[in-house]
């Protein structure tokens, strides 16, 4: 047997005769097996043997081989083990593109159920695999994409809402009215060319992030009344002040406006701009000389921290009887911080116990957050995709009434282990 390995090996990818393959994929070692696996000159019924091999490499080897057969990825597609399944979705995000002018129908139609499967896996990293691959490809069906656009993980859904040229500007105003998940706006404001209507829709949401990375952008197309309504509020939300000094093409209007609030080294940036026509130029220098020559005002209180602005607004509003499920889940996708506070208001928990619970990344701890919070099941659920980031088949369901799967108590219990963790530190 060690003459045969040495022969058949002796040359990176030598083609491996019939009768050779018989024998090595019988050999005890899973290192021999492992290197047929890999090689492209095996037989389709030798691999498809292999894809239900004991050995993880041997079964890895077999996902990632472009020349394994359709019918073991579809067995692969379900392998317990998400190392062979990543390299399977590496291999299916290759050959996916141009497969319907170039493969059988009945192989596109397999190859297409294998990425189904994959498009639903619980493990993060097999779906993020694909999205990375296919974020910038026009050549796949549509419809994959629109699924990736919406996992409720920003890693999968992220490069694909950045790059992907198949979303339109439906589709990415749909997804922006559908409470995205945390950074799924941000990612779209990032688009290349991004136009004036799904611009003014980012402008118009409460999500700061999303809007500096749209004011960040010098292909975005932001129209003038979108701009001068951001401006409006911007004064107190200092990311955005450096974007919109170094947007092109402001108006007189603009650069009058941003004079106005932005700190020192940012108005001297925007006074050494080239691009402002003469009438702007001047009257932007003036007013640089007039607040460079004013005495610096008294020391003032910092600004509270957003967290306790976030803290105050909750209480505000659940004095006023406004906060409610609606407010909370409301703010899920694009207001992280004010959603922290609201439950810490409502479960009255401090905001470090919140952090506790949602940073264990656990689905029991979210849903009894959500009850302490009085919230519904179907809030907590929520909740757990979007707030704690834990993958759709851990997360907890409702009950098919709706209701909460734990027990009051085995809730109370899991908060008591929370904040007992924080008293013990």
């Amino acid at each position: 047997m060690r003459e045969l390995l040495q022969r058949v090996f002796r040359s990176t990818g030598q083609a491996i005769d019939y009768d050779t393959q018989k024998e090595l994929v019988q050999s005890a070692k899973s290192a021999d097996r492992r290197k047929l696996a890999r090689s492209t000159s095996a037989r389709p019924e030798v691999l498809y043997y292999l894809a239900a091999d004991i050995d993880v490499g041997v079964r890895a080897a077999v996902a990632g081989n472009e020349a394994t057969p359709v019918q073991a990825d579809l067995l692969l597609a379900r392998d317990r083990e998400p190392a062979v399944r990543v390299d399977l979705a590496a291999k299916i995000a290759r050959l996916v593109p141009g497969l319907s002018q170039e493969a059988h129908e009945r192989l596109r139609k397999m190859t297409y159920e294998v990425l189904d499967i994959l498009l639903r896996d619980q493990v993060t990293r097999v779906r993020q695999v694909i999205a990375e691959a296919l974020k910038d490809v026009a050549d796949v069906p549509p419809e994959i994409i629109r699924l990736l656009a919406r996992d409720c993980e920003i890693v999968v859904a992220g490069p694909v809402l950045e790059f992907s040229p198949l979303l339109s500007d439906e589709d990415l105003l749909a997804i922006i009215t559908e409470a995205p998940i945390a950074g799924a706006l941000a990612a779209i404001a990032r688009r290349p060319g991004v136009a004036a209507q799904v611009a003014d829709a980012i402008g118009a949401s409460p999500d700061v992030d999303a809007v500096a990375a749209l004011l960040a952008n010098p292909s975005a197309q932001i129209r003038e009344e979108t701009l001068d309504r951001l401006i409006d509020r911007a004064p107190g939300v200092t990311a955005w002040h450096k974007p919109l000094v170094e947007r092109p093409r402001l108006s007189l209007a603009v650069a009058r406006k941003l004079a106005g609030f932005v700190a020192d080294h940012l108005l001297r940036l925007l006074s050494e701009r080239r691009d402002l026509d003469p009438a702007t130029a001047r009257e932007v220098s003036a007013v640089v000389k007039r607040r460079l020559a004013e005495k610096p005002p008294a020391a003032a209180k910092p600004p509270p921290a957003d967290g306790d602005a976030a803290l105050e607004r909750a209480r505000r509003l659940k004095q006023q009887g406004k906060l409610d499920e609606a407010a909370v889940l409301g703010a899920v996708g694009h207001d992280r911080t004010f959603v922290r506070a609201a439950l810490a208001v409502l479960a009255e928990l401090p905001l470090e116990a919140i952090d506790r619970v949602l940073g264990a990344h656990s689905p029991k701890g979210v849903t009894a957050l959500a009850w302490k919070s009085g919230l519904g099941m179907r809030a907590a659920h929520k909740l757990q995709l979007q707030l704690g980031q834990i993958a759709p088949a851990a997360a907890l369901k409702p009950r098919e009434d709706g209701g909460y799967p734990l027990s009051a108590e085995a809730m109370q219990w899991q908060l008591d282990f929370f904040l007992g963790l924080g008293a013990g530190r």
